[in-house]
């Protein structure tokens, strides 16, 4: 400090003089607490509610909770649950997680990205999803996390049973970008303290989902790519037939579903004499059904080369989203896959894989997409089923 500010000197000076002296002191002081207050990490800052504030709000199937402050010890019930936490939270916080966790971590990348955390963390019995509520009601949670349930009556009885606030978690169904999954998202955030993050990650989507639409919202209707969606696993693999007509993977980047129309919501499957009337220029397969595939080409040659896709080598392989529940960051990241191979020109910046891996590292910490590949065949590729050789990683 300077002598005149702290030293006899001091006393000569003007009341004027000393009042600015003693206000510079204060501005610098109040500068130096306000620079402090922004270095927190985003994974230990709280934010609004307080943590003492009791938080009131309603969970995804409209029941009415009220924690008496902000959580900090939480489990989740199953998967679907963990994803939607982790996207928020990744593991920190967890006190338990369902025994499914323990099973296997491949196709979900929230657990190979957390996998050595999670073998550590309390795995409460059950099967899919947490069932023993003795062993929860000891662990004393500030909060269980449930998606599992069907109604709100079971959210109530599992509250009974182990004392403490159950919060209804909804991913929706509209596979991404669904306000049922935001809504969630948003509920974990505010319970957990760390509403900004929540923010942060309902943002993130949305602004993927603008990329994609900004990029092909142009296109004109004729030449609009007419594609299809074949294999898609939900409940295990499914032959060619297993597609979907609201697949919102087709829609954000504006290519023709030629399923659309049918009427029908969720996995279907439909007459494959239909994917021939409809013959569309490009087919994707989900990589989970694809011996299941494979197995049928070899029985009914002449009915895939008949398909104008299998003739001018418009198959592609992309990544399973369906395991475990729907993997929001895969089934994204698919999008921009099919986006690139339907659309090149404007997508001539995005590298798929590079975008996978941005997209895991957001939502789950890690660029998980090789371990993901590693699973499935490699991963993205061209895939002219019956010739396994010439699969190429785009």
């Amino acid at each position: 400090r300077s002598p005149t500010v702290t030293g006899v000197q001091t006393c000569a000076l003007p009341i004027s003089a000393m009042f600015l002296a003693a206000i510079m002191l204060l501005s610098a002081a109040t500068a130096c607490g306000k620079k402090e207050d922004k270095k927190p990490s985003e994974k230990t800052e709280t934010e609004s509610p307080k943590k003492d504030e009791k938080i009131a709000f309603k969970d995804a199937v409209g029941r009415e909770v009220t924690l008496p402050k902000v959580a900090s010890k939480a489990i989740a019930d199953s998967p679907n649950t963990l994803r939607l936490y982790s996207y928020v939270m990744g593991v920190e916080g967890l006190i338990g997680i369902s025994p499914r966790e323990v099973k296997g971590s491949e196709r979900r990348p929230y657990a190979l990205a957390y996998r050595d955390e999670m073998l550590k963390l309390k795995h409460f019995g059950g099967n899919y999803a947490v069932e023993n509520f003795e062993e929860v009601l000891l662990a004393k949670p500030d909060v269980f996390f449930s998606s599992s349930k069907e109604s709100s009556a079971e959210y109530d009885k599992i509250q009974d049973k182990i004392g403490a606030p159950v919060v209804a978690l909804d991913s929706g169904t509209g596979v991404v970008f669904d306000p049922k999954l935001y809504e969630s998202i948003t509920i974990i955030g505010k319970v957990m303290g760390r509403e900004k993050r929540a923010k942060e990650v309902v943002d993130y989507m949305e602004s993927l989902k603008k990329d994609l639409n900004d990029r092909t919202k142009d296109i004109p209707e004729d030449k609009k790519a007419k594609v299809y969606a074949g294999g898609l696993a939900w409940n295990g693999p499914h032959g060619i037939e297993g597609t979907r007509e609201n697949y919102p993977l087709f829609d954000v980047v504006n290519a023709k579903n030629v399923v659309t129309g049918i009427g029908k919501n969720g996995l279907v499957e439909i007459d494959k004499e239909k994917i021939l009337k409809w013959n569309p220029d490009f087919i994707f397969i989900d990589l989970a059904s694809i011996d299941l595939i494979q197995n049928d080409y070899n029985q009914n040659k002449d009915y895939y080369k008949s398909l104008k896709a299998f003739k001018n080598g418009n198959v592609y392989a992309q990544l399973p989203f369906v395991w475990c529940n729907v993997n929001v960051d895969t089934a994204m990241a698919n999008a921009y896959y099919v986006g690139k191979i339907v659309y090149p020109e404007k997508f001539q910046d995005i590298d798929p894989i590079a975008k996978t891996n941005e997209i895991y590292k957001f939502l789950v910490g890690k660029p998980v997409y090789d371990e993901v590949a590693k699973t499935d065949f490699g991963g993205f590729h061209a895939d002219q089923i019956g010739r396994a050789s010439c699969r190429e990683r785009v």
